[in-house]
């Protein structure tokens, strides 16, 4: 596939801005840097037919992504497989126009490893483990076509010759339906931060926002909620549920939260197998997709973002330039 009018250089550093910041700045960046008059309107048309091609490499069961070199690999030649993998799940709000806010799933895929961070509660070092070389994939629409993206680029890094491999998300029932279809044998985890959010919340209901007890109570059930004990404290929350009708049904609901999620919620046991806790990565991720796609009065046609999302996705992964070498050797649509 060519671009009559531009060079192969020019179109590309186009669509690779298209990815990183709005078309407006693109064309700014491209006449102040570059000395490269073309307008936002050319940028978008060339980020829509190349994000077509990028989303035929990505929609092809995989198999064109396989050719895709790992993170890094082309800088620094092979490298060694890592021992320890894991995939983070989350969800993220973009604004497609007609139909209101919709959620983009996304998934993250990463590496494992181990180094010191200081404890801030006693400045003493702690070895843990972080989430390093993510790559990232993104769907707007339903689980199961995010599940077999993200299933899809876990093979292509090599996921079942891994020796340990964990799966993080928060709570959402479809992350861990997409986990149980495609990583049924790995770990899994509810990120340590919402389950956190979700102590606090059941602490304010119990003795109210803001008060000492809110906060003498969560302080003791952290610890219980970090050495594993979280299907005590749904049996605490349930129990709670009796004595106060008014907010029986709320604590009810924390109460599930904690009992469903128990098995999930071995924070100890994973540190100490050195596995991450926090679902950071994903996170990150999300954030990154935000930054581009929900400005200031930005409103996307459905088709427009998801041309652009292999984009984006391919530029937070730092395989931009490999997913392009795969998207110009495809025939013309």
């Amino acid at each position: 596939m060519k671009d009559t009018h531009w060079s192969e250089a020019v179109v590309k550093l186009a669509v690779w801005l298209s990815g990183l910041v709005e078309f407006e700045q693109a064309e700014q960046i491209l006449a102040k840097v570059g000395q490269i008059a073309m307008s936002d309107s050319s940028i978008w048309r060339r980020s829509q037919v190349w994000g077509e091609q990028c989303r035929v490499v990505e929609r092809n069961e995989g198999k064109l992504r396989m050719a895709l070199p790992e993170r890094g690999e082309v800088i620094r030649g092979e490298r060694q497989q890592a021992e320890v993998m894991g995939v983070a799940i989350d969800g993220a709000n973009v604004h497609i126009r007609g139909e209101g806010w919709k959620e983009l799933k996304v998934g993250c895929v990463f590496e494992v490893e181990v180094a010191p961070q200081v404890d801030q509660s006693t400045y003493g070092q702690l070895e843990l483990a972080h989430a390093v070389r993510n790559s990232y994939v993104a769907h707007l629409g339903g689980p199961a076509v995010l599940g077999q993206l993200v299933w899809a680029e876990a093979k292509r890094r090599h996921w079942t010759q891994a020796y340990e491999t964990i799966a993080l998300g928060d709570g959402a029932p479809w992350i861990w339906n997409v986990v149980a279809e495609h990583f049924y044998d790995s770990r899994q985890a509810v990120d340590w931060y919402h389950a956190t959010q979700h102590l606090a919340h059941a602490a304010q209901l119990l003795h109210g926002e803001g008060s000492a007890a809110a906060q003498r109570w969560y302080q003791h059930y952290e610890t219980a909620l970090f050495q594993g004990q979280a299907d005590r404290i749904g049996v605490q929350l349930t129990q709670a549920a009796q004595h106060k009708p008014r907010l029986a049904d709320e604590l009810r609901r924390e109460a599930g939260y904690f009992r469903k999620n128990w098995r999930r919620m071995q924070y100890m046991e994973l540190r100490e197998d050195r596995l991450p806790i926090g679902s950071g990565a994903v996170e990150s991720g999300c954030k990154q997709y935000r930054g581009r796609f929900n400005g200031p009065g930005m409103r996307w046609s459905r088709s427009g973002l998801e041309r652009l999302l292999p984009i984006r996705s391919a530029i937070m992964g730092d395989q931009f330039d490999q997913l392009w070498q795969l998207a110009r050797s495809l025939p013309p649509n």
